[in-house]
């Protein structure tokens, strides 16, 4: 059999920014709407599955609050996570970055003897490159989710969340299904149409071989119990169950954040998480493992905990926020932004609002694409209405903007660097910092505002400069006759001044 892997993703350095690579993405009319079905569709069911529940806003309290707590507390539940997994027979690695965790991975599947692995779908083996590391090393990682089994065959990379495969419709996939089937192992059916149930039953035979044969799995997690070391899975097809169970060698590739206190705190975040992703009152399957037992599931589970920016995320008070994701997705579905732009736009494992201000954090404002990244929205604030664990993201979102903004040196994973502000912030930051002075010297602003309303016959249309690409696409307010202050004084002068 040939074996075909996907191509790297470009590095951060090379990858185009997101202003550039969205004005290609959203010219692709198919893909549009493609996007605009999905996301609508999965939106109105969610907003069903909530409505559902009374006590939502305070679930969504709860969850906020238990992940804050875990957050500031990460050191203690992380080494109870250590003692508890090691106690029920599994071994727990620490990986720095991408490369340990690689690494790390690559030794271990190296060690049993074999040479191809079956993997549940897991945001943060895609977020380290683990696919194209193991193949590097002559490894074939085989993705088991029906999405990321599209993305893999169609040698695609994914562009959402919940469902990575979003931007394909039913006649591409079966094109796929047909043409690249066979060389990663049973290929389509004959005759295969694109109605979904067919879809989906070659789709399960052609996996089936895979469960039936693989020694050894790859899998994430959604979250990890510190009290007992164990560790969850929540998925909708039952591929997670086949890997986490047949295979006689279990790794999984674990996120520091995904870290909860107890049994008593997960009962929250499983009413949360399927209503969120998939409008769903509780996931079909929901696997939940403590390290290994005599003739039931894996004989081995190699649990590594990574790190790869989470610390330097975990450092910044309003920035931490978004290591209470618990992936679930809803704010791509309602994000106006993601919608027309598509997931491959942001140049991460993780598109849409919750990939601006995660990525950037994880990885550094050092590159074009990172630094753009939280200018991919218009702050309209739905993602922070939806959020389950109210992760407020435009705060964040105009956190990282003045970071950007500001430049100067900035740690990423133990690496000093400079931030350095991209094309047009470097006059957007003079604007700023004269706006500042401004405001600090009242009688400065009123004289502006003055000269501003005696001379508005004379401001143009569009500006000049930097600016033009702003008023290309929208209008210049115009300046009113006289100033809120003026208006003030000459109605209500005799009862005091603004």
């Amino acid at each position: 059999m040939t074996r075909i892997h996907l191509g790297m993703p470009a590095p951060p350095g090379a990858a185009p920014a997101f202003p550039d690579a969205a004005e290609h993405s959203t010219r692709d009319t198919t893909l549009r709407n493609n996007l605009r079905h999905a996301t609508h569709t999965i939106r109105a069911k969610r907003a069903a599955a909530v409505a559902e529940l009374a006590d939502w806003g305070e679930l969504r309290a709860a969850g906020a609050a238990i992940k804050d707590h875990t957050l500031r507390h990460l050191d203690h539940y992380l080494e109870q996570v250590e003692a508890a997994v090691t106690a029920a027979g599994g071994q727990v690695h620490w990986a720095v970055d991408a490369a340990e965790a690689n690494a790390i991975v690559t030794r271990l599947v190296r060690e049993t003897g074999e040479r191809e692995v079956v993997k549940v779908k897991s945001m943060a083996t895609q977020e380290i490159g683990l696919n194209e590391a193991l193949a590097a090393a002559g490894i074939t990682a085989y993705e088991t989710d029906l999405a990321e089994l599209i993305v893999q065959l169609g040698q695609d990379l994914p562009s959402h969340i919940l469902v990575p495969a979003i931007h394909r419709n039913r006649a591409e996939i079966r094109d796929i299904f047909r043409t690249q089937m066979s060389r990663w192992g049973r290929p389509a059916p004959a005759g295969l149409t694109d109605e979904p149930a067919e879809l989906a039953e070659a789709a399960r035979l052609h996996l089936r071989e895979k469960f039936l044969s693989a020694k050894v799995a790859v899998s994430g997690a959604n979250f990890v119990v510190a009290e007992t070391g164990t560790l969850v899975v929540v998925e909708s097809e039952g591929n997670g169950r086949m890997c986490l169970t047949l295979p006689e060698t279990l790794i999984s590739v674990v996120g520091i954040e995904k870290v909860i206190p107890s049994w008593r705190d997960l009962e929250v975040f499983l009413q949360l998480l399927p209503r969120s992703s998939t409008a769903e009152r509780m996931n079909p399957y929901t696997s939940m493992w403590t390290g290994v037992t005599d003739d039931d599931g894996p004989a081995a589970f190699h649990l590594v905990l990574l790190d790869n920016g989470r610390t330097d995320a975990l450092a910044d008070q309003v920035g931490r926020q978004a290591l209470r994701c618990i992936r679930c997705s809803a704010c791509l579905n309602v994000c106006p932004v993601y919608e027309r732009a598509g997931g491959h736009a942001y140049g991460s494992a993780y598109p849409g609002p919750i990939g601006a201000i995660l990525t950037p954090q994880l990885r550094g404002t050092v590159s074009a694409l990172d630094a753009s990244l939280p200018y991919a929205s218009s702050l309209c604030g739905a993602c922070y209405e939806v959020c389950p664990v109210a992760i407020d993201i435009p705060e964040v979102l105009v956190r990282l903007r003045e970071r950007v903004v500001e430049g100067g040196p900035v740690t990423v994973r133990g690496t000093r660097a400079v931030i350095r502000p991209a094309r047009g912030h470097a006059a957007e930051r003079a604007a700023m910092r004269a706006a500042r002075w401004a405001f600090e010297h009242p009688r400065a602003l009123r004289a502006g505002q003055r000269l501003a309303s005696r001379t508005r016959a004379l401001h143009p249309r569009r500006l000049p400069g930097p600016g033009r690409a702003w008023t290309r696409s929208r209008d210049l307010p115009e300046v009113p006759a006289e100033s809120f202050r003026d208006w003030w004084q000459r109605t209500r002068g005799d009862r005091g001044t603004a």
